[in-house]
């Protein structure tokens, strides 16, 4: 069992896209060198004090290549780390050498399992325990201050490790999100293929009842199943060219579209007024837009419904233009300083996405919440059959 949790360990990969760097890696930086020219000036005592500036300065340039070079960086400071305690027992100054800037390296502590793979982690907490113990040996420091500087050095990269854990299961729960997304969209897509495939069977065994009889109505009839297939064909490219994984089972009602949203708003026991306007075109559009429009009305109003701080209205707008549909949902709650952004947005978002469109979502300018979505509508024709409504 222990030989299994090491193997996995020793094969983990590092956490993908990380950025090289960022405002804060040179905030640091900055600071760092400020707080090595202020202890070298004011500092008194300073052993071997050319030595320990410019020690210091090479720990402060290290972490900026701390997220995309992890084990090297920890091996390029501890190393020098370890360097500088052997000439030390050479030397024998009996003190250590070093500005307490180089505080800094437990940054790169804990960038270590932050964002290094397994070996590397593995690697990189050897070269530390090394000079860990090295300075231990040299200085023949007490055994309570030994475990304090262990659980001093230590927690930084207990830090990292967390946080590598959370980001890791948060996306997992996002990509499960986004799965169960596509296998929704799966589902409706059976139901629109089947709605179709059976509308195109029964202009067949009309054409071939009336192909004797009259034949410019068997005509109809095949131009009826060319429509139908035409349309069949399109919709599925919509969505089978971007689905990767497809639902084990269909749902045998049709899912719910824009013809619902008035039921949808109009629920009792709603502690705010749900303002609805529909404008344009909206009867034929296609199922996978159809459906995907109610998706987004429905979990955006149900999070205003949870999460708006004192809203007392949400104002609904679904706009179908000649080309894209538009959904606006917007509450008038007051802003927090945290977003509501979760899991349901974030499915939303792949929905949006698999069906060639966009989703936004974030606090409004002056306040609320605003949900704005922009879907493809597909082709249209005048005289299309729209599907089935409930």
């Amino acid at each position: 069992m222990l030989r299994d949790d090491l193997r996995t360990l020793w094969t983990e990969p590092r956490p993908p896209d990380a950025p090289a760097r960022v405002w804060r890696d040179w905030a640091l930086l900055a600071a760092g060198l400020g707080g090595v020219v202020l202890e070298a000036t004011l500092r008194e005592n300073v052993v071997w004090r050319p030595v320990a500036v410019v020690f210091a300065v090479w720990l402060c340039l290290l972490p900026l290549w701390r997220r995309t070079r992890p084990l090297a960086m920890v091996t390029l400071a501890f190393g020098s780390v370890i360097l500088l305690q052997l000439a030390s027992l050479l030397a024998a100054p009996r003190e250590p050498v070093g500005l307490d800037t180089g505080v800094v390296v437990l940054v790169l502590v804990y960038a270590l399992p932050r964002w290094g793979s397994g070996r590397e982690i593995v690697l990189g907490g050897a070269v530390i325990l090394t000079a860990f113990a090295l300075c231990v040996f040299t200085y023949e420091t007490p055994a309570a201050e030994q475990v304090g500087g262990f659980v001093f050095l230590l927690l930084p990269g207990l830090i990292g490790a967390a946080v590598r854990f959370w980001v890791t299961a948060r996306e997992r729960q996002l990509e499960q999100v986004r799965s169960r997304e596509r296998e929704q969209l799966a589902r409706e897509l059976h139901d629109t293929v089947a709605h179709h495939v059976s509308a195109m069977v029964i202009h067949a065994q009309a054409g071939q009842v009336l192909a004797g009889t009259d034949p410019s109505a068997a005509v109809e009839a095949l131009e009826g199943v060319e429509e139908e297939g035409a349309r069949t064909l399109e919709e599925m490219r919509a969505m089978v060219a971007t689905l990767r994984n497809r639902g084990a089972g269909a749902e045998l009602a049709p899912p719910a579209g824009v013809a619902d949203l008035e039921r949808l708003v109009r629920t009792p026991g709603g502690r705010l007024r749900v303002d609805l306007g529909l404008d344009g075109e909206l009867d034929t559009l296609p199922p996978a837009v159809d459906a995907a429009v109610y998706r987004i009305v429905q979990e955006s109003v149900t999070n205003a419904m949870r999460h708006a701080v004192n809203a007392t209205e949400v104002v609904v707008r679904v706009t179908a233009e000649r080309h894209t549909v538009r959904v606006s949902v917007r509450d008038n709650g007051h802003r927090t300083g945290r977003g509501r952004a979760g899991y349901g947005l974030a499915g939303l978002r792949e929905r949006a996405a698999l069906l060639g469109g966009n989703l936004q979502a974030g606090p409004g300018a002056d306040q609320g919440w605003h949900v704005e979505a922009e879907l493809p509508r597909g082709r249209t024709e005048s005289g299309a059959h729209s599907r089935p409504r409930r």
